[in-house]
This record gives structure tokens, C-alpha cells and sequence, in this order.
């Protein structure tokens, strides 16, 4: 796996994590949505740890930068 998530990215991704998972154990999302949400979160923190996005992979994106050879 390359890496394909740049710096900014992986610190958006961070954020709305922390914020879904303050609003799912602050109650303010519950039920249905609120699992949802978690999951979201999980995967949103995971990529922005491992730095790879498979999402990004199939439309080809890549956010991090290039070295210059």
C-alpha cells in the first residue's frame, strides 16, 4: 500500500471524527444514524492513520505529495 492521503487530509478526516464521536456519546445521535456514524468514524480514523484511502485508489486521487526525482 502506498501512501495517497496528504497531511491536510488526514487532519480534516481526524476532525469530523472527534466531532461524530462526541455527537454519538453526547446522545445527540442515537439509534440507527448513530451507529452509522460510529462506523464512519472508525474507518475515517483508520485511513488517516494507515495514510491510504482505498476509496482513492479506484478514482485515482492521491493527496499527498510527490517527491521530485
Amino acid at each position: 500500500m502506498t501512501k495517497n492521503m496528504g497531511s491536510a487530509d488526514k487532519i480534516v478526516r481526524t476532525l469530523i471524527a472527534i466531532v461524530a464521536l462526541y455527537l454519538y456519546f453526547s446522545g445527540t445521535v442515537t439509534g440507527t444514524v448513530g451507529i452509522v456514524l460510529i462506523v464512519v468514524a472508525v474507518i475515517f480514523l483508520l485511513t488517516s492513520l494507515i495514510s491510504f484511502c482505498p476509496l482513492y485508489t479506484l478514482f485515482g486521487l492521491k493527496t499527498c505529495k510527490t517527491k521530485q526525482s
